[in-house]
């Protein structure tokens, strides 16, 4: 199953981060070139940890390597640990930083724990995230109505034999063909997108027709209660149908067309400074 790469900001410095099984794994790389200030963390991070092995130390056994996104997109292997794992690096690397960073790595942990327990002060992270941003009450409310919305076609999804990740997104692909004439991935060719999540730079019109594609196909699934993927992939196709049906009748009377190449916050990115807040939501990941 592929892992979202999330990206936590320290004085500055990003680190990647995953979340496996509700636990967040840090990019050791990332964490040992923050704390080095190495110009080739890599490089330091083999030697370290080939240090390490030599001299018998369980530090090495934290370490599990997983597929992390790098900067030119692609996933490569890359050791990670848990929260208690990277504590035991810190204390391996001889920095000024060390005490710091771990009152950082704390913070986020514990932050992560809250959000188990209490699933509203992630929601309310999520829009504090966005408004620093620049984003609109109004666009915020669509952006949180929508996500909502994803969540709960992918509860239905899994219950209903779709396997996350590779199946997710071709099921996506289905509604967002069938509602837009385009996939994800092409809409954010049309944007200009790479990383960035294509959502975050939609406008009013297109989140409300790709909350409209998902909605009816959650609600088909259910009322046919459909099974399997073949199937899945049928509703997938119907519900985003209707939603592309909504969207040409709009656009034959606004006489525009609603799926255009204006990125939503181009010009509000260039203006505010963001806010470090520590965490980087993408929930939905198209």
């Amino acid at each position: 199953m592929q892992i979202e790469t999330k990206i936590a900001v320290f004085k500055g410095s990003k680190i990647r981060k995953v979340l496996v099984q509700n636990d967040w794994w840090f990019s050791i790389v990332d964490i040992v070139g923050v704390l080095a200030e190495s110009v080739d963390a890599g490089s330091y991070w083999r030697k370290m940890k080939q240090r390490l092995k030599d001299e018998g130390s369980e530090v090495v056994t934290f370490c599990h390597g997983l597929k992390l996104e790098a900067p030119d997109g692609k996933r490569y292997e890359t050791d990670c640990a848990n929260t208690e794992g990277v504590f035991r690096v810190v204390q391996s690397v001889p920095s000024p930083k060390a005490e710091p960073f771990k009152r950082w790595l704390a913070k986020v942990g514990y932050e992560r724990v809250q959000e188990i327990e209490n699933p509203e002060l992630a929601t309310k992270r999520t829009r504090l995230i966005y408004k620093l941003k620049g984003y609109s009450d109004d666009w915020i409310e669509k952006r949180m109505r929508g996500i909502a919305i994803r969540e709960e076609l992918t509860d239905e999804w899994k219950k209903r034999g779709a396997r996350e990740s590779r199946d997710y997104e071709i099921l996506t692909a289905q509604i967002s063909k069938a509602a837009f004439g385009v996939t994800p991935s092409e809409y954010k060719d049309l944007k200009g997108l790479k990383r960035e999540n294509l959502r975050d730079h939609m406008d009013d019109f297109e989140l409300i027709f790709t909350m409209l594609g998902e909605r009816s196909t959650t609600e088909i699934h259910r009322n046919e209660n459909s099974q399997g993927t073949k199937k899945l992939k049928a509703d997938a196709r119907a519900g985003g149908s209707i939603a592309g049906n909504a969207r040409k009748a709009l656009e034959k009377r606004l006489k525009r067309p609603i799926v255009s190449p204006h990125n939503y916050l181009k010009q509000k990115e260039s203006q505010v400074k963001l806010v470090d807040t520590g965490i980087n939501k993408s929930i939905d990941g198209v």
